[in-house]
């Protein structure tokens, strides 16, 4: 299957599952699971700056005209989407897996911890950022601390359990032809 298929088909089912089941599920209005940010994490390494914040963009606006929010979505998407390139070329491994693979995964980072680094961080930064426009004030700190922690919480183990059911094969590109 070709990269652009795989990752309409990707947008389209994180998109659906967050709108459809996801939004649904809210413990005491601390803890909102949030997974569709997963489909920016693994876009593709060669796919230009420019096309991952556009991409981000839209990919983030969907979901707020899903949810009626003015653009808390499409800012935190972008975000990540931004810092994105400069994290990965702190954790990769030197020999240059983004020129061997074609996308982060646990197997092209490394290993688990590199790419759990990765997720996590990206994690925490989507929904402080998120959660920070949606009070749009710090007024209650300790409310703010606890939602962006516990939902990142749930968030991280809901991309782990994602990664353990649906393998993303990934063969090893050499540059020999």
């Amino acid at each position: 299957m070709s990269t652009l298929v795989k990752n309409i088909i990707r947008f389209i089912l994180f998109i659906l599952v967050q709108v459809f089941v996801l939004d649904k599920i809210h413990l005491h209005q601390m803890v909102t699971p949030y997974l569709y940010f997963l489909f920016i994490l693994w876009l593709p390494f060669n796919m230009s700056r420019t096309w991952q914040l556009l991409l981000a963009f839209v990919y983030g606006f969907t979901l707020d005209s899903f949810r009626h929010n003015p653009g808390f979505h499409a800012a935190a998407c972008v975000l990540i989407a931004y810092i994105r390139p400069y994290l990965i070329n702190l954790l990769i491994p030197q020999e240059g897996a983004d020129e061997n693979y074609e996308e982060p995964s646990i197997k092209s980072m490394g290993g688990f911890l590199p790419y759990f680094i990765y997720v996590a961080v990206l994690t925490i930064i989507h929904h402080g950022w998120l959660f920070l426009l949606e009070a749009w004030q710090f007024g209650n700190v300790w409310y703010f601390f606890a939602k962006t922690l516990l939902s990142t919480v749930i968030s991280l183990l809901l991309i782990i359990i994602t990664e353990l059911l649906f393998v993303r094969k990934q063969k090893f590109r050499t540059n020999t032809v």
